[in-house]
């Protein structure tokens, strides 16, 4: 006498789902499987400096137009835009962000100068950096630069009003 699967391998008696109610499960769960991966943009939800994720950036250091560092993390890059480079960082046969790197730098650290910066880690670079959403004050930093004509967007959906 064969015994059927679902008979066997029962997790505890009286679970079991009908094949149509299995299948509509496995439907459901297909679904919101394909809308978190297919669907999403890419992009940082609508944060604000006090979303719950988010850090304090204490003694923050600006290298470039897109990069902080903070010391409760280390070395971070702005998420969604890309400055023009320091002079000698642009590697031959990348095109590199046009504009002054200079001046770039200086605006995002006038930016910060303030020290009330919080960040929001939104995930990690190939080259093992944060990817961070940080704000000065309430200011968008990322946005700030967009605005300012220090960076452009790039690397990402920047969510800027």
């Amino acid at each position: 006498m064969r015994r059927k699967w679902r008979n066997q391998h029962a997790p505890i008696s009286g679970t079991h789902l009908s094949n149509k109610a299995f299948w509509t499960v496995t439907a459901i769960m297909s679904a919101s499987v394909f809308g978190a991966i297919f669907l999403w943009d890419g992009s940082p939800s609508a944060a604000t400096p006090d979303d719950p994720d988010a850090f304090s950036c204490s003694a923050p250091y600006i290298h470039d137009g897109d990069n902080i560092r903070c010391k409760e993390i280390g070395r971070g890059r702005l998420y969604g835009i890309d400055a023009p480079e320091m002079p000698g960082a642009c590697r031959p046969g990348r095109r590199c962000t046009p504009g002054d790197p200079i001046a770039s730098r200086d605006h995002l650290r006038s930016l910060v100068a303030s020290g009330n910066v919080r960040c929001r880690r939104i995930e990690t670079d190939r080259y093992e950096r944060a990817i961070l959403q940080c704000w000065a004050n309430g200011i968008d930093l990322a946005c700030a630069q967009v605005k300012a004509g220090h960076a452009v967007e790039r690397y990402g959906n920047l969510r800027c009003s």
